[in-house]
Formats: structure tokens, C-alpha cells, sequence
């Protein structure tokens, strides 16, 4: 198993395929490995199913020649949910579909690359779940979540930390962090904690009063 394992929560959380840039073979297998329920978005069906994978749900507002009863019939029993609605994207009608179904917490892939503004969205979206779902999004490279008022973990000594401010973070502070924060604010364009990094084996810790602060593990 690589270094950016998946770690079993207390529920298993679905899994949500966007269609992103794609991830390798190694790190979808154990997102699946630990995702009993997968839902596809829109047009990424084919290259999903090109892998053998098998689809529980297909989402979206199919706004190209889709013929629904082809993947009803060749993948039995799949859901297959049209969702016109223009003012919101597929992976926020997903996320509002697995809070429907009352799931907790949910993961995501090919979520990013590709075109940047669908990078930015899909990003900063799970901001708004943040009381409604556990959202943590993969990818080769990192993986990204919506940090609550304390956090701890155990990390391995330089493993590479970015705190992402959505908006403006008050407050911040951390222990055993490269470069500490202590009562910092962070503000998206102004100042952010891109790049810090673990400074000895163990427990970080880090809190915030108020705003939206993104955790960013990366391995590359």
C-alpha cells in the first residue's frame, strides 16, 4: 500500500467519481476497497465503467445525446437520477442525493485537474456540507478536507502540510508544525500556510475560532 492510504472511519463512506483528471489504478482500488456505494457523475460513466468498476448510481444533467436505457439495461441495477437543475454542479447535486440517503461522510475522485475552475469548485464546495457530510477529496498527489475547530493526528516528521484558508480563518494555532501559528489569520490572496511541514514524529494538533480552513496532505 502506497503512503496515502485510506483509513477506515467509523462508516464507510461513499464514493463519488467526478470527472476529473484520473487518478492512478492503485489509489481507486482503495477507494473502492473501503467505499461499498459509487456514485458516477455525468459524462465520466464510460470511463469508469471502461475499468470494470461497478456504478451503484449515475448522476447528473446529462446536457449531451444520453440514452438512459442503454446503461439501465447493460448495468442492472443501476440508478440513473437526471438532474437538470443549472444553478447548482453535479457534485453538489451528488452530495445533496448521499445527505438525502443518509450517508455521513463520502469521498471523492477525479475531482481535480482538468480545467481549473472545476478544480477551484469542487475544492471550496465542500465547504458548504461542512455540518452535513465528511467530504475528504483524493487525488495522486494529496488529499484535501475541511478542517474542524480541533484537530489532531499523527504524522510521520516532514510530511507536507498546506492550511488553504476559504475566505478568511481567525485564530489559528498549531503544535509541531515546521513554521508554528500561533493566534494567526489566514486570508485567501492575502496570506496562507501553503507548504509547512511536520516537524517531528507524532501528534499535530491545530485549531481556529472562525472561517473555513482547508488541510491539504501531500505526497508529492
Amino acid at each position: 500500500m502506497s503512503s496515502h492510504h485510506i483509513v477506515r472511519d467509523d462508516q464507510e463512506p461513499a464514493l463519488i467519481i467526478a470527472n476529473g483528471a484520473a487518478c492512478s489504478e492503485e489509489l481507486l482500488g482503495q477507494l473502492l476497497e473501503w467505499s461499498p456505494f459509487v456514485v458516477v457523475l455525468d459524462s465520466a460513466i464510460e470511463r469508469v465503467l471502461s475499468l470494470g468498476i461497478k456504478v451503484d448510481v449515475l448522476l447528473g444533467d446529462f446536457d449531451r445525446e444520453f440514452d438512459s436505457s442503454y446503461y439501465k439495461e447493460k448495468h442492472f441495477p443501476i440508478e440513473i437520477i437526471h438532474t437538470p437543475d443549472q444553478n447548482k454542479t453535479d457534485l453538489e447535486k451528488a452530495l445533496d442525493y448521499l445527505i438525502e440517503k443518509g450517508h455521513l461522510a463520502v469521498n471523492i475522485v477525479w475531482a481535480t485537474g482538468k480545467r481549473a475552475d472545476h478544480t477551484l469548485v469542487n475544492i471550496t464546495t465542500i465547504c458548504n456540507y461542512k455540518a452535513l457530510l465528511k467530504i475528504v477529496i483524493f487525488d495522486d498527489y494529496s488529499k484535501i478536507f475541511l478542517l474542524p475547530n480541533q484537530f489532531k493526528k499523527w504524522y510521520p516528521k516532514d510530511t507536507i502540510l498546506s492550511l488553504i484558508p476559504i475566505g478568511t480563518v481567525t485564530c489559528i494555532y498549531s503544535k509541531n508544525l515546521y513554521y508554528p501559528l500561533e493566534n494567526h489569520t489566514l486570508e485567501l490572496g492575502v496570506k496562507t500556510g501553503s507548504s509547512n511541514h511536520v516537524a517531528q514524529d507524532g501528534l499535530v494538533s491545530i485549531s481556529h475560532e472562525k472561517g473555513n480552513l482547508l488541510l491539504i496532505e501531500s505526497w508529492e
